[in-house]
């Protein structure tokens, strides 16, 4: 682990000016938010679930002169096409659409390898891309990604199914009053489940981090395309605790873990680009004591029924990344992780100078 960084090999010019791009790719029409001159260094940005690419500004207002900036919206975010998400795929679908885009030269006038940032489950479709799209990155920056095993359901390091059925994860592991809300536009703070609400709690530690920039940031999770083939995705009932498992369609589901394990596959790809890892010590979504997964919540008693933690304990998400990370690094790659104190979900919004060097030093700036 490492600091990374001084702030103070940031740059600060004007801030860059961004605009909207319609760009067709996969039978699909994909919004992308492009910034910076045609010649300049590129950097593809992944946003995560229940955002969008302009949940990016805080660091994207920090990059200077000279660099190409690239953020889709991936399919049923911000300003994409609502398509439909096959978990089955795992996230292959968005991993795919974002493969696409590398091959537009109204995107990338440039042929060759990127540097990329990706966060949360934008995480998770660059580990697939590592794996499935090798050679289209020259460095990749992972932002608290979900772990290579995906999210939910699994006990260990090596990812060990905690249930043959899956339980607890998938679509139906949503909170459905918060999906019910998003669908409903709602900007309150009038409960815990509401957007804002969730968005303060959870997507950071310290939600005076969010500033001015807390309405634009809302607006990114309330672009969340809602139904069973998006957000969250159908379920299934099952047999073990808690009494529900994944389905086949939208986006929880393409993280369960019986659809998505990128593990081996990532440990051994063809081309290992070096990897930093960064993320919040405090980080409320992706860690191994995640209020987000069902079997932590039910070793708080938040969710009735636990049936302890050797029958079904909680996710190890962290400590299954590090090892993963572990096997890329003697498989021939290399990678960095950088923990920020005192930060949550989301550190290029609480920690912006640092991680800005961070992705900089990456594009050799």
């Amino acid at each position: 682990m490492t600091a990374g960084p001084s702030q103070a090999s940031v740059c600060h010019d004007q801030p860059m000016e961004t605009r909207d791009l319609r760009v067709q790719a996969r039978g699909i029409t994909q919004n992308v938010l492009v910034g910076g001159p045609e010649d300049g260094t590129p950097v593809l940005l992944v946003h995560g679930n229940c955002s969008s690419a302009q949940f990016w500004t805080p660091l994207i207002r920090r990059l200077p002169g000279g660099i190409r900036v690239v953020a889709p919206d991936l399919r049923g975010y911000g300003r994409s096409e609502t398509a439909p998400v096959d978990a089955t795929r795992g996230l292959s679908d968005f991993a795919d659409d974002v493969a696409a885009l590398l091959d537009d030269r109204s995107l990338f006038p440039q042929d060759g390898p990127v540097v990329v940032a990706a966060h949360s489950m934008g995480g998770g479709v660059v580990m697939r891309m590592l794996a499935d799209h090798p050679g289209r990155f020259s460095a990749v920056l992972l932002e608290a990604p979900v772990s290579p095993y995906g999210f939910g359901g699994t006990r260990d390091l090596e990812g060990a199914l905690t249930t043959a059925d899956c339980a607890g994860t998938g679509g139906g592991a949503a909170n459905p009053d918060f999906v019910a809300r998003i669908q409903a536009g709602d900007r309150s703070a009038d409960a815990p489940t509401s957007p804002l609400s969730v968005l303060r709690s959870a997507y950071v530690a310290d939600p005076a981090s969010l500033g001015e920039d807390e309405q634009l940031l809302l607006d990114t999770v309330l672009s969340t395309a809602i139904g069973d083939d998006n957000y969250p995705g159908d379920g299934t009932t099952v047999e073990s605790w808690p009494g529900m498992g994944p389905g086949n369609r939208g986006v929880l589901n393409t993280m369960a873990p019986n659809h998505f394990n990128v593990a081996d596959a990532l440990a051994g790809a063809a081309s290992k680009p070096p990897i930093v890892w960064v993320r919040g010590d405090r980080d409320a979504i992706v860690s191994d004591t995640s209020l987000f997964d069902l079997a932590y919540l039910g070793s708080l008693g938040a969710v009735p029924g636990w049936p302890g933690a050797e029958v079904c304990p909680p996710q190890p998400m962290v400590g299954q990344t590090r090892a993963v990370l572990q096997r890329y690094a003697a498989n021939g790659g290399s990678f960095r992780e950088v923990v920020y104190d005192n930060c949550g979900h989301s550190p290029h919004i609480e920690r912006p100078a640092e991680v800005t060097a961070e992705l900089l030093a990456l594009l050799g700036h």
